[in-house]
């Protein structure tokens, strides 16, 4: 973060100073919001949570360093040289900064939403995008209403570009976010039944992920899966003109997958309005053409050239835990997608470990969470694919998961092992590793499939 002023902080959040230091020339040169890891200097900001409140721990944070803090309401008492900025809301304070910081730079920002892939999409585009330009993107799980206000505050004088990935689980977010961001480029990977729980039907997931498109900058852009029916829906509706990635025969940007070699990359053909070119992509699976395709065509977009596009795809490196390969001794290869799950990405995932090179294929898959209603079927549903799929074991993890149990057994799915919970499961695994094979692991974040993970690699032996 460049350094800002006390007074500078007070325009930016609309808040009142309290207590008796007066100087709004006061250097902030940070932000933090865990009074456990204060750097000298910063602006403390005390968040709220289910379980916690910050104020408690504004005192410790300014012994620590911290030059001020925020603070929802009056003092029992003052630190000397220490500055209290009365807001109505700190967390909204955070954002109403970050999206104030974010005009102090003149560079293009690229808005990712989506329901599966945005993650993929934010790393490719960054890893195309860097072959040109200095590039901020969000981390790990920073797409929030915390993470992309701090990582907006990252920002410094030797970025060139930020891509921001935003997330969302209820109406409202993402116009929360992009309005912080307001985005050059706005993406929006797919429409699936990530959250259908809290907002009922893909239709209004839809409009969810639309509430980026009037944050779009009039000379602006908005990228849209061409595949997808109902983004393909919004042709000719949008505020900012719109250009389509996919398959089909009216997207602007086309791929068609010409190869691979089933255990790190795949060929595709690429073909936009300024190349056609086969190129190398080192991830797996069809679905991989997707995020490749958002970053040719806003790497277009900004002026990089064909080389440097092909360059930056061959440099993509997925996010801990999404699709990871791991290749062990015996010709076990592991698909750590452990990171999140729902429906669209499960099958996905289902596909690459169909098209992987071992002999023998495992899917460990767990509950996928947030889906109401709905769940029970759509569990199901994963189960079937795995029969599809022609996948020869399955070890379902967790309550929901006796539906992709039944599902993949109704599917002809040979060898079917149900366990309740992680630590059951881990006694199972010995039963499901043999050479030559490929193992998915994947499930909701709140499984920890991860700890499944590590326990096949304690199993297996390095390669």
């Amino acid at each position: 973060m460049e350094t800002i002023t006390l007074g500078q902080l007070l325009e930016a959040v609309h808040g009142t100073l309290l207590g008796s230091f007066d100087d709004p020339n006061a250097p902030i040169t940070g932000v933090d919001t865990d009074s456990r890891s204060i750097h000298p200097g910063a602006l403390f900001i005390p968040l709220a949570g289910e379980r916690f409140d910050g104020h408690a721990y504004i005192g410790p944070a300014l012994e620590a360093g911290a030059a001020g803090c925020l603070t929802a309401g009056e003092r029992d008492s003052y630190l000397p040289g220490k500055f209290y900025v009365k807001v109505e809301n700190p967390q909204r304070a955070l954002r109403d900064l970050a999206a104030w910081y974010r005009g102090r730079f003149d560079i293009p920002f690229v808005g990712v939403t989506g329901s599966v892939g945005k993650t993929t999409a934010k790393d490719m585009l960054a890893a195309v995008l860097g072959t040109k330009y200095k590039v901020l993107k969000t981390e790990g799980n920073h797409n929030n209403t915390i993470g992309l206000p701090l990582t907006l505050l990252e920002l410094d004088a030797s970025h060139q570009i930020a891509v921001l990935e935003m997330g969302m689980d209820r109406p409202g977010e993402i116009d929360y976010l992009a309005g912080a961001v307001r985005p050059d480029v706005g993406v929006i990977t797919n429409i699936g039944d990530a959250h259908i729980e809290r907002l009922g039907s893909r239709e209004n997931i839809l409009k969810a992920k639309c509430e980026m498109l009037p944050h779009i900058r009039r000379d602006g852009l908005v990228v849209l899966n061409g595949d997808d029916p109902l983004l393909n829906s919004l042709r000719g509706k949008t505020p900012v003109p719109a250009v389509y990635c996919g398959q089909g025969e009216g997207c602007d940007f086309r791929a068609q997958v010409t190869g691979g070699d089933g255990v790190s990359h795949i060929h595709c053909r690429l073909t936009t309005p300024r190349m056609d070119r086969e190129v190398k992509i080192p991830a797996l699976g069809e679905h991989m053409i997707y995020p490749t395709l958002i970053a040719v065509a806003v790497g277009e977009r900004f002026g990089l050239t064909p080389d440097q596009i092909e360059e930056g795809i061959g440099q993509f490196v997925p996010t801990r835990m999404r699709m990871n390969i791991l290749h062990r001794g015996e010709g076990i290869t592991i698909l750590d997608d452990t990171y999140n799950a729902n429906p669209q990405s499960m099958r996905a995932a289902v596909s690459v470990l169909a098209d992987s090179q071992g002999s023998y294929k495992t899917a460990i898959l767990g509950d996928m969470l947030e889906l109401g209603p709905f769940a029970p079927a759509l569990h199901s549903g994963v189960g079937e694919c795995l029969g599809t799929a022609h996948i020869d074991c399955l070890l379902a993890v967790g309550q929901l998961a006796e539906h992709i149990a039944q599902g993949a057994r109704d599917s002809g799915v040979s060898q079917v092992i149900h366990c309740n919970t992680r630590e059951e499961a881990k006694g199972v695994l010995p039963r499901v590793i043999r050479p030559d094979s490929t193992i998915l692991v994947k499930a909701s974040r709140g499984m920890k499939l991860e700890e499944l993970t590590a326990k096949l690699l304690e199993l297996t032996e390095e390669a």
